[in-house]
């Protein structure tokens, strides 16, 4: 039977001033943490049977896309990272199989943890692994490692296989493989992260049969003005154009791309060449030759705590890609999870700044100091949409999560126009603190917002404009008071709906 899971299953009711037209029956549903239950029920952001989502490495192959990902078991084993696989369709309904590649048997195993790497088909249909074998008491310690499987849940490790960096590139820095067929080259690619004079660099290697290989020299050098390792890297081509993603290990910890009109030509850095903020890692492009996804992971925080900083591993995110005139890429929410949150719920605010006026389910703010539209708690998950106008270059204004007693958000997402960012509070002081997640977003030639954002399960994922996503860990997203502020800026929340 297939495993179908999520986490945090959270069907009550809309509580108070919220009403949902939902059955009498997922009324009475309480939260649960159902984690490899047989439970069918759809989900935008599926954690895994293993505990949580590291590193995915998704391959589209007979109409269904295979997501790997680096299990993240907090078990406290002497190996870790083992490759798990989730199958979908949609993005909205997952069977987990669990563990289908597990690390070393000992610690004198080059794979006593397990790293990032790529699945691929070959011409008699046999399926081949390649993936990262990392330990820390070897030196090198990493490695690329080959298995292959005739199911993709059965795979037998080929040790002779193994490689290690020559002397061009960095020994300890030398993972995440990202293997493709070149029409171009008539041969099969790898492409390695790894280090070449102390900078990032992505290095290519080229096989006529899937078992040895050869060095090529670097395909990409970092260029984003620091040294930065540039991890998990894809390259495909989708719609006549070649991209190029990947994630900077540092500082910024987002998942980047770059454009070019052949594999390999030089590589493009677009105008805004970033998905999403440092809440979404690790992501990887896949497509089926009509539509395009980035897969990644949505971290839980230290202690799951809110207040807290990321963890490593969490739930699984995917957004989609929209390909633009000139070959940019913009992050849209997937139609699938849209359509899952079909429910119109009806709510009105249950406290309201005297000096904001409202009509019908607008909300027309005046800048007079901090102003606040409060709303009771939601419960379970939900799409909320809304258009937001008439703000000014100096504009501050956002949501706000988990209100404290003086209508505060403890957990807040800021549009601050004056300084051209989307950002992330983690607490109730947005003035004093430090953002921990933005965006660089240029408000100059932007009049209104379309914003759609879907909270579920502790994650919350804001797309604005079917331009950007903006992804965050808010546990206390769920069953607490929110609402809508702005600080001395004059601005308007209109058509403002709650799916669920």
């Amino acid at each position: 039977m297939k495993r179908f899971f999520y986490l945090f299953l959270l069907g009550a009711t809309c509580m108070e001033m919220v009403a949902c037209s939902t059955s009498t029956e997922d009324s009475l549903k309480s939260e649960a943490a159902y984690i490899g239950e047989d439970i069918e029920n759809e989900v935008a952001y599926p954690v895994s049977v293993e505990g949580f989502v590291g590193d995915t490495m998704p391959f589209f192959d007979d109409g269904i896309y295979n997501i790997f990902y680096l299990c993240d078991q907090r078990n406290g084993k002497q190996g870790y990272h083992p490759w798990g696989l989730i199958e979908t369709t949609n993005f909205t309904k997952f069977d987990d199989t669990g563990v289908v590649i597990n690390y070393g048997d000992s610690i004198e195993s080059q794979d006593i943890a397990l790293g990032t790497g790529s699945v691929i088909r070959d011409e008699a249909g046999i399926y081949h692994a390649f993936y990262t074998g990392h330990n820390d008491t070897f030196s090198p310690k990493e490695a690329v490692m080959h298995a292959t499987s005739t199911d993709m849940k059965n795979w037998e490790k080929i040790e002779e296989d193994t490689f290690t960096a020559d002397s061009n590139y960095s020994t300890d820095d030398f993972r995440d493989p990202y293997v493709m067929y070149s029409e171009e080259d008539r041969c099969y690619l790898m492409f390695i992260t790894t280090r070449k004079d102390n900078c990032g660099v992505i290095a290519k290697y080229s096989s006529d049969d899937l078992k040895t290989w050869t060095d090529e020299g670097v395909f990409f050098e970092n260029d984003m003005g620091n040294d930065s390792n540039m991890e998990c890297p894809t390259v495909l081509e989708y719609k006549g154009k070649w991209y190029l993603s990947f994630s900077d290990q540092w500082p910024d910890r987002q998942v980047h791309y770059r454009i070019c009109d052949t594999l390999n030509g030089v590589y493009a850095k677009p105008d805004y060449d970033v998905f999403d903020c440092n809440g979404f890692y690790a992501g990887r492009m896949v497509t089926d030759g009509e539509k395009l996804f980035v897969v990644g992971w949505n971290g839980t925080k230290k202690n799951h705590s809110d207040s807290d900083e990321y963890d490593w591993g969490g739930n699984m995110v995917t957004h989609q890609l929209e390909q633009n005139d000139d070959g940019s890429l913009s992050v849209v929410l997937n139609e699938n999870i849209k359509n899952l949150y079909s429910n119109e719920c009806i709510f009105s605010p249950q406290k309201i700044t005297d000096t904001v006026e409202t009509k019908d389910d607008s909300y027309r703010f005046s800048g007079n100091e901090y102003e606040v539209v409060g709303f009771k708690n939601l419960m379970g998950n939900y799409l909320l949409k809304a258009h937001i106008s008439e703000f000014d270059s100096d504009g501050m204004f956002g949501f706000a999560f988990n209100l404290n007693d003086e209508n505060v958000g403890r957990l807040n997402i800021v549009f601050n126009v004056a300084n051209n960012r989307i950002e992330f509070y983690n607490n109730s002081d947005i003035v004093e603190t430090k953002a921990q997640s933005y965006l660089e977003y240029d408000f100059s030639d932007v009049s209104d917002l379309d914003v759609s954002m879907v909270i579920s399960n502790g994650v919350v994922v804001m797309y604005v404009n079917d331009d950007i996503a903006f992804t965050t860990r808010m546990y206390m997203s769920q069953g607490m008071e929110w609402g809508i502020f702005s600080i001395k800026s004059p601005v308007v929340f209109s058509d403002m709906n709650l799916y669920k």
